[in-house]
């Protein structure tokens, strides 16, 4: 197998090919006992970190402008900081994007692979070639030590039940990537005194199933996790266990363990440069055409609704630099599903932005396809406003993350924001 045009799965092309992860898929449909992901962090250089999140478009031309300065970029991959196919419309919009603008671009993502099996056929239609899917275990006694609990097939399982489901649908996902002839590396990451010494085995069974490429991490220490406490492998161990490792598969060993927003070489440190870029990126764009910021609020003053229950929105505009009202808008009557939505976008067609305190994920969805940036939030309108069309970020103390609707066990609704 020839891996010479991805930095990833070759030692010789890391020096030469860059790559850049878009931060596209904020959320994750399973919790590692090791993780923690952080959406703002700038300081930390692993996975499960970005400094913002873009929606796909945004991501699109986020890359565009990466080009112009890195030259080297021949791998576009999406790479969290949750998993891709928790985020699965926006993840295959953004690579959808990059196919078309670029076509010869080699894509690729990284996925703890419980929900990769139903969408093999999308990856093949996008000519994804290399996936990598993160294996920390064969054997549910195991995996009860790593997983806190999945979500799979619109239920939660905890515990040995967690562990059956992830190995499950991995091995199925491995199965239907490799019927697509795509390259997949498993990725391992070593805990001392729970899957150090299972290594061999979880290789020798990823090996049965065609995996082409075995990369052991070891654990990295993140502060507030349930497997904080447990200290890493050394050097002379993880190469034993590689060894071990590599009667059944191929080792990677270069790996730096990239962060979900990492561009260029592996290795190379342009996180200032690439920071302000994806910062640009991320801020509404305020045009003459869209020179109005929609609120989601129950008087006016403050961001307090959640979109689906709001029965209309306040529209802002700016005045020597302050908020002023422009009017309120009734939003589409409950009920209509997606063309509710395509309703609402036509209706903000003059706004850049939406302030909400709460929203579901196809409304959002639907919303930033149009290129209508959604701030999920709380606090006075005016500061939010502001910002938005002062050209700033909308200060962290106002943001919350965005729910997701549908899932939590008061909501009767489909995820879809509430009709």
């Amino acid at each position: 197998m020839n891996y010479d045009h991805h930095p990833c799965f070759s030692a010789e092309a890391r020096h030469r090919v860059g790559r850049i992860h878009l931060p596209v898929a904020p959320k994750c449909n399973m919790q590692c006992n090791y993780c923690n992901r952080d959406f703002e962090c700038v300081n930390e250089s692993r996975p499960g970190v970005s400094s913002t999140i873009l929606a796909p478009l945004q991501a699109a031309d986020y890359l565009d402008r990466v080009l112009e300065r890195i030259g080297n970029i021949k791998v576009v991959g999406i790479a969290g900081p949750g998993d891709p196919f928790a985020n699965t419309a926006e993840t295959l919009e953004t690579l959808g994007f990059v196919r078309e603008r670029h076509p010869d671009m080699v894509l690729c993502l990284a996925t703890n692979g419980l929900e990769v099996a139903e969408h093999a056929d999308d990856l093949a239609r996008l000519k994804v070639s290399h996936v990598t899917i993160t294996v920390n275990a064969v054997d549910p006694k195991v995996g009860e030590k790593i997983y806190a609990w999945a979500r799979a097939d619109r239920r939660i399982y905890r515990g040995m039940d967690a562990a059956r489901i992830i190995m499950e649908k991995q091995r199925e996902g491995i199965r239907a990537l490799k019927k697509k002839g795509m390259i997949v590396k498993v990725n391992t990451v070593v805990i001392r005194g729970i899957n150090d010494t299972h290594v061999a085995e979880i290789a020798q069974s990823m090996s049965a199933l065609g995996v082409d490429i075995l990369n052991c991490i070891p654990l990295y220490h993140v502060v507030g996790t349930p497997l904080a406490h447990v200290p890493p492998l050394e050097s002379d161990e993880m190469e034993s266990i590689r060894r071990e490792a590599g009667a059944y598969l191929p080792q990677m060993s270069h790996c730096s363990r990239c962060r979900a927003d990492a561009a260029g070489l592996i290795g190379e440190d342009r996180s200032g440069e690439i920071v302000e870029l994806l910062r640009e990126a991320s801020l509404p764009q305020v045009t003459r055409e869209r020179p109005h910021v929609a609120v989601a609020s129950m008087e006016g003053l403050l961001v307090n609704q959640h979109l689906g229950e709001a029965a209309a929105l306040w529209i802002f505009g700016e005045r020597e630099g302050r908020a002023q009202l422009v009017g309120r808008r009734p939003t589409p009557a409950p009920g209509g599903g997606q063309e509710r939505w395509n309703e609402l976008v036509a209706r903000l067609k003059d706004c850049n932005t939406l302030l909400v305190s709460g929203i579901g994920p196809y409304p959002h969805y639907i919303l930033e396809r149009a290129g209508i940036k959604v701030v999920v939030m709380e606090g006075l309108a005016a500061e939010g406003v502001e910002a938005v069309l002062g050209g700033r970020e909308v200060p962290r103390m106002l943001l919350r993350p965005a729910g997701g609707c549908g899932i939590g066990k008061e909501c009767t609704g489909g995820g879809t924001g509430c009709g």
